[in-house]
C-alpha cells in the first residue's frame, strides 16, 4: 500500500501587536493651536479640531504595517451640530414654556423630559459611531454599520432601568448586551463584526470595584484609583470580545495602567487652579487700586460685582484656564490613553482580512451633531 505524502501545514502566522508612531510634541501643538483658534472663532474651531485630532490618531495607528485613514470632514460636524441644535432647542424651549405656563406641571414634565433626552442620547451615541465607522478606511477598505438607532436607544433604556434597579449590578450585562448588537451591524468591507465579551466575565473582573464605589463617594481621593481600574478592566474586556469575521483582537491591559494618567490631569488642574486664583487675586487688587479704593471697600460696597474691567478681565482669566484644561484632557485622556489602548493591544490572524471586499454607504454627520449637541461624545 502507499500512502498520499502528507503536504506541510501552512505555518500560522504570529500575532501582529498594534503600534502608535505619532510624536507627542506635534499632538501638543495640535491641539495648543486648536485651543487658541477656538477661543478666536468662540467654540466653532472644535469641530474641525476634532477632525485633526482624529486625523492624528487613526494615520499614527499601525496595525499590520498599515494605518487607517479618517475621511470626515469639520464641515461635515458643523453642519450635523446646526441641524442637532434646530431639532433640541425647540424642545427646551416647549419645556421652558411649560414651566412658566404652569409651574404645577414643571415637576411632572421633568421625568418625561429626562427620559427623552436619556434615550435622544442613546440614539447620538449609536449615530455617532456610525458616522465614525464610515469615515474609517484601513487598507482601501471602508468601515459601515448597518442597524438602528432608535432600536439601540430603546435597549439601553430598558437595560439602564435594569442597572438603576440593581444599584449597578446589571451593568457589564448591559454592556454585553449593547456591544453585541454595535458589533453585529458593524462590517469592515464585506467582513461582518461580532462581540465575543461576555457579561459575566466583566464581573468577575471588575465586582470589587462595585464594592469600593461607596467609598470614593465618601472619599474623593480613592475616585480617581476606582474609576481609572474599571476603565482599565473594561477596555480589556471589550478589546478582547471583539471579532470581525475570524480577525480577533486581544488585550493585555493591567488593572493599574490609566491611574496615572487620571492623576497627571488631576495635578495639572490643581496648578492651573491655584494660578487662576492668583490671577483673579491680582486682578481685584489691580482694579480696586485704579478705583481708588481698599480691597476691604472694594468688597464691601459690592463694587466689584459692577466693575466691567474685572468682570473682563476675569473672563479672560477663565476661558484661558479653561482652553488650558482643554489641552491637559486632550493630550492625557486623549493622546495618551489612545497610546496605553494600542500599546497593549494584539491582532490575531490578520491575514484574515486579507481579502475583503468593499461595501456600505458613508452615514450622515447628523448623529454626531446631536452627540456634541448632548455632550455624549467619544473619540
Amino acid at each position: 500500500m502507499s500512502w498520499p505524502p502528507q503536504l506541510p501545514q501552512p505555518p500560522v502566522p504570529p500575532p501582529m501587536p498594534v503600534a502608535f508612531s505619532g510624536k507627542r510634541k506635534e499632538f501638543f501643538h495640535l491641539v495648543a493651536r486648536g485651543a487658541g483658534l477656538e477661543l478666536i472663532t468662540l467654540g466653532f474651531y472644535r469641530f474641525w479640531l476634532t477632525t485633526d485630532i482624529r486625523r492624528h490618531l487613526w494615520s499614527n495607528t499601525q496595525i499590520g504595517g498599515d494605518a487607517p485613514e479618517y475621511t470626515g470632514r469639520g464641515k461635515e460636524l458643523l453642519i450635523g451640530f446646526l441641524v442637532a441644535i434646530a431639532i433640541l432647542v425647540p424642545i427646551y424651549l416647549g419645556y421652558f414654556l411649560i414651566g412658566i405656563e404652569a409651574e404645577h406641571l414643571k415637576a411632572f414634565a421633568s421625568l418625561p423630559l429626562v427620559a427623552f433626552f436619556y434615550m435622544f442620547g442613546q440614539f447620538a451615541i449609536y449615530r455617532a459611531r456610525r458616522y465614525r465607522l464610515t469615515r474609517t478606511v484601513w487598507r482601501g477598505v471602508r468601515f459601515w454599520m448597518s442597524g438602528s438607532g432608535w432600536i439601540y436607544s430603546l435597549k439601553a433604556s430598558l437595560w439602564g432601568l435594569l442597572v438603576v434597579v440593581t444599584l449597578g449590578l446589571a451593568l457589564p450585562w448591559r454592556e454585553a448586551a449593547l456591544e453585541r448588537y454595535k458589533m453585529r451591524h458593524s462590517y469592515y468591507g464585506d467582513l461582518q463584526g461580532s462581540f465575543e465579551g461576555r457579561g459575566w466575565e466583566f464581573f468577575k473582573r471588575g465586582w470589587w470595584l462595585w464594592l469600593l464605589t461607596p467609598l470614593a463617594l465618601y472619599s474623593t481621593i480613592f475616585i480617581p484609583f476606582v474609576y481609572a481600574g474599571f476603565k482599565a478592566i473594561e477596555w480589556r474586556w471589550w478589546l478582547s470580545g471583539i471579532r470581525f469575521g475570524e480577525v480577533r483582537l486581544e488585550s493585555t491591559m493591567r488593572r493599574s495602567a490609566l491611574i496615572g494618567l487620571y492623576w497627571k490631569v488631576i495635578g495639572w488642574a490643581v496648578l492651573l487652579g491655584t494660578v487662576f486664583a492668583a490671577y483673579v487675586a491680582l486682578c481685584t487688587v489691580l482694579v480696586a487700586s485704579i478705583d481708588g479704593s481698599s480691597i476691604e471697600d472694594f468688597f464691601k460696597t459690592d463694587a466689584f460685582a459692577k466693575s466691567i474691567p474685572l468682570l473682563v478681565l476675569l473672563g479672560i482669566g477663565y476661558l484661558a484656564f479653561a482652553l488650558a484644561m482643554n489641552v491637559v484632557m486632550r493630550i492625557y485622556l486623549m493622546r495618551d490613553f489612545w497610546v496605553r489602548v494600542l500599546s497593549t493591544t494584539i491582532v490575531h490572524n490578520l491575514e484574515a482580512a486579507a481579502s475583503v471586499s468593499a461595501r456600505g454607504e458613508l452615514a450622515n454627520a447628523l448623529g454626531e451633531g446631536f452627540a456634541d449637541g448632548l455632550d455624549v461624545g467619544g473619540f
